[in-house]
């Protein structure tokens, strides 16, 4: 991902298949050498899976219904996939930012990486707050479902926890500065409350987890039941 970033950051991949990898090796960004099994590079190829799930999360906000039957515009729908998808696109080039620092080892990063500071945990901050606002509190675990980027960010979210879980380990393994960890925990609350907010701008149901004695019988009978019927939710009503 990060072979061909140059000191002074300026890019010119004119060939992405140089032959480099194929004995299992890859280059970190300052240009040593390591095993592509590192925990190391198991980070790095973690931030960029949850960079392209963020990606998938864009490409749904764009396929989002927003106009009504009578061809007015859901206004409440655009705005939200806008501002989705703003939101997102800083993330996502912050998370290739991430990905170039931990692509270098600590005691190296090379002259012109600039390293993300506290306010891009802060703005996921303030962010979740502002959605929050118009959120009504949970009195019980959301399961994770909802339309195309709701669904979506809810696996980005699973994502973004195995990437902080994995920065741990690299801490122990190797010592990182204290913002990745933050960052990514940060992030992994972001996708969450995003999520719901998202579910009420486009008018979506949460889907709560239920106890359970609260969950009835399994399915066999609602099989038989629908089997003989045109009109599955009458048959449902009807059990």
């Amino acid at each position: 991902m990060f072979d061909h970033l140059l000191q002074d950051l300026m890019v010119r991949i004119n060939r992405v298949h140089t032959g480099g990898g194929d004995g299992g090796e890859t280059s970190l960004v300052d240009g040593s050498r390591v095993k592509k099994s590192s925990l190391r590079i198991e980070v790095v190829g973690t931030v960029d899976e949850l960079n392209s799930f963020l990606g998938v999360v864009r490409m749904e906000l764009g396929r989002l219904d927003d106009m009504h039957s009578d061809g007015r515009i859901k206004t409440s729908v655009q705005k939200a996939a806008k501002l989705g998808e703003v939101a997102i696109a800083r993330v996502q080039q912050e998370l290739f930012d991430l990905g170039a620092e931990l692509a270098c080892p600590n005691d190296n990063i090379p002259v012109g990486i600039v390293l993300l500071g506290d306010d891009a945990s802060q703005n996921l901050i303030d962010e979740m707050d502002a959605w929050l606002e118009k959120l009504e509190p949970l009195n019980s675990f959301i399961l994770p479902t909802g339309e195309g980027p709701v669904a979506w960010l809810q696996l980005t979210r699973t994502v973004a926890r195995r990437l902080e879980r994995r920065l741990v380990e690299l801490d122990e393994e190797d010592g990182l500065r204290p913002f990745p960890i933050a960052y990514i925990n940060r992030l992994s609350d972001w996708c969450f409350v995003l999520a719901r907010w998202l579910t009420s701008r486009i008018g979506g149901q949460e889907v709560l987890w239920k106890p359970i004695a609260e969950r009835g019988g399994g399915e066999a009978n609602k099989a038989r039941m629908i089997s003989g019927h045109d009109d599955v939710d009458s048959a449902l009503e009807d059990l």
